[in-house]
């Protein structure tokens, strides 16, 4: 038996869970440098060492300086990159396959993100998906600090208990750990295997494991 009928409500990630966008993101951040004369990021392997929430201290770890340019200036910055390629990049395999068999069974889907809520209306209606879900959750601003408070406002607000999250990230599982969901973590995203098996989740190995476990190895 899989773990679905546990829960009311399951909650995706966007950003590397959904979306197959860990090479864009390497992409921006190294045209950012490049301006600026800083050392490129040359590698997945340095980009999950220095990758991580708030994004305030991953800019720093890259080497911009907040003295000389605002980090607000930055973001915008990195938003004009990021949207300018984003139409060339695709869903993670096996995202249709699960968000279809979870709508199916009747139970509700929400996408809570870092990223402003209209753009994020906009990638998932772009790439097919929007109808899945029963409410999408992102930010006021482009600034994308983290979004815990995030998820506890939205949890506070919506009561979706007993409720899934499911992510890439260290920053998804204290997430879910501070909104009171419970996680699975998938592998392939914006942190490395190594430092996900570290974190004491359950880890899947890609989308497809991923609709498996919730709704057992039958399906």
């Amino acid at each position: 038996m899989g773990i679905l009928g546990r829960y009311k409500t399951v909650v995706w990630d966007f950003n590397g869970t959904l979306l197959d966008d860990v090479d864009l993101g390497i992409l921006c951040a190294n045209e950012m440098l490049s301006r600026r004369g800083l050392p490129v990021i040359p590698d997945r392997g340095k980009y999950f060492e220095v990758f991580g929430f708030p994004i305030e201290d991953y800019y720093r770890r890259l080497g911009f300086d907040f003295s000389r340019e605002p980090y607000e200036v930055l973001a915008h910055e990195w938003i004009a990159e990021y949207r300018s390629r984003e139409r060339d990049v695709p869903l993670r395999a096996g995202v249709v396959e699960a968000l279809a068999a979870v709508k199916d069974a009747g139970v509700r889907q929400v996408v809570l993100s870092a990223t402003e809520a209209r753009m994020l209306r906009e990638q998932l209606s772009d790439l097919g998906i929007l109808g899945y879900f029963d409410e999408v959750v992102g930010r006021g601003d482009i600034y994308a600090p983290d979004k815990t408070g995030l998820a506890c406002r939205w949890a506070e607000e919506r009561k979706p208990f007993p409720c899934l999250m499911i992510g890439d990230t260290e920053h998804d599982l204290a997430c879910a750990s501070a909104a009171g969901f419970d996680c699975l973590l998938v592998r392939g995203g914006h942190t490395s295997d190594a430092d996900l098996d570290a974190l004491g989740c359950r880890v899947l190995s890609d989308l497809f494991e991923v609709k498996g476990v919730l709704f057992g190895a039958e399906n």
